[in-house]
């Protein structure tokens, strides 16, 4: 078993934190192995479906963001209900977004931003849960497991097989999220879980005296490989166990992953962690990859609270905003200039808004599903517009509201999916994965 262990402790305000625990060979906290999802993905490939060459990058600003502080300022209101960190005018005129991007500001001609974005649900799991998968559930707030599957998986269980060139997983996130997995679709369509510097993932472990010496590893590899061709291994295993083990030890799969091969002045570009990320989507979904989740959290600004860390919301959009600032536009760019804009699409959302009132105790804002933050980029989509229009509080959409259906039917749509695609759920009835949701028509 490969494993890369990673720590973080964020805590949302529930007080709930995020330890990740990431397996090469088993994927995320399951237990199932790769050969299980190798296995698990053959109906589509049999049915004679094919895979398109378009891919999403998923980026979760979880916590809930603040569509104030982001994309929908509302610089003319009284200061109790604009943005505490001002407006950036942007490069498309008439359009303002949060003062803290005034590099993305200069991108918005890449940007389609939607200001109807909306549902109702204020808790943190079960409003993951209703934009992952479309579906609301409230028993997710008292610790249920999801019972509908995520887009991400979704798409797994549509394009089926990996692709066949690389071997690489229709399916993969940087980090663990909640709600992002099959539920009843299936354990196969569980996300690849990749992490950091992931090249680690497709090497065996070595002593950390041997890690230090790059011939070393790489003849230590290579004696792997030879040895475990020539002692019938590979023969003893089935069809999925042996392409599981050709992926993690395929060099050309490991080289999706190794950000070492990327220029440094790009990677500087992208800047750090989140950047990092980003930087990851984009190689794997060029390598075959169909949805690469990414996390970015800390959004969760209620205002100045020791116990868990937090300040005031203008002090924790003054954290968060640089890598977002640094990293989007980074993307949105190199999309461009290796021409990969229509192939590519990046949605940028979380799982609700704030309240559009601040706090003038605390300095913060709380939950407000009401109105949520969403954008989105490249697909070979009409950009540079904005979507829908907000009241003049911020507080709910004053066009027709766009919810969670809707996003996800705009990627079916984009993904070559059919709107009415159905599978037999775990009792053996046909499901439909979309109930009434309606492609975002301008973006067409």
């Amino acid at each position: 078993m490969l494993k890369v262990l990673g720590a973080r402790s964020t805590v949302n305000c529930q007080g709930q934190s995020r330890r990740d625990f990431l397996k090469a060979g088993a994927l995320g906290c399951t237990g199932l192995t790769l050969a299980d999802v190798l296995r698990g993905r053959t109906q589509a490939a049999a049915s004679g479906q094919s895979a398109p060459k378009t891919s999403v990058i998923w980026l979760w600003l979880s916590g809930g963001p603040s569509q104030l502080e982001t994309f929908d300022p509302k610089p003319d209101n009284p200061s109790a209900f604009r943005s505490v960190v001002g407006a950036a005018r942007t490069n498309v005129p008439g359009t303002v977004i949060g003062g803290l991007f005034p590099c993305l500001a200069r991108h918005a001609d890449k940007l389609a931003i939607v200001r109807s974005f909306a549902h109702r649900q204020a808790d943190h799991a079960p409003a993951s849960h209703w934009v992952m998968t479309g579906h609301d559930h409230p028993p997710a707030g008292m610790g249920a497991a999801p019972i509908q599957p995520s887009i991400g998986s979704m798409v797994a269980r549509y394009r089926g097989a990996t692709d066949p060139a690389t071997g690489m997983p229709t399916y993969a996130s940087t980090d663990h999220l909640y709600a992002d997995g099959p539920a009843w679709l299936g354990r196969a369509y569980t996300p690849f879980h990749v992490r950091g510097d992931a090249v680690s993932n497709m090497m065996p472990r070595l002593q950390q005296e041997r890690l230090s010496d790059r011939r070393a590893l790489l003849r230590t590899f290579d004696s792997v490989n030879r040895s475990l061709d020539q002692s019938g291994v590979m023969q003893g295993m089935d069809n999925f166990e042996g392409q599981a083990f050709e992926m993690i030890r395929g060099r050309s799969v490991a080289a999706a992953f190794d950000l070492s091969r990327e220029d440094q002045r790009l990677r500087d570009r992208y800047g750090p962690k989140l950047g990092q990320n980003l930087l990851l989507a984009r190689r794997l979904c060029e390598a075959g990859v169909g949805f690469v989740s990414v996390w970015y959290g800390g959004w969760d600004s209620h205002g100045t609270n020791p116990s868990v860390g937090h300040g005031t919301i203008e002090e924790e959009m003054h954290k968060l905003a640089p890598s977002f600032d640094q990293a989007v536009p980074a993307l949105l760019e190199d999309l461009h200039v290796r021409g990969l804009e229509k192939d590519i699409l990046l949605v940028i959302t979380g799982e609700f808004g704030r309240t559009p009132w601040l706090d003038q105790r605390s300095g913060g804002r709380d939950h407000w599903p009401q109105l949520c933050t969403l954008a989105l980029a490249g697909g070979g989509l009409k950009i540079g517009q904005i979507i829908g229009q907000s009241s003049t509080r911020g507080d709910v959409p004053r066009t027709t509201p766009i919810n969670p259906q809707d996003l996800l039917a705009t990627l079916f749509q984009y993904l070559g999916m059919p709107l009415d695609l159905q599978y037999s759920d775990l009792r053996g009835r046909p499901t439909r994965l979309l109930e009434h949701g309606r492609p975002i028509a301008e973006l067409f």
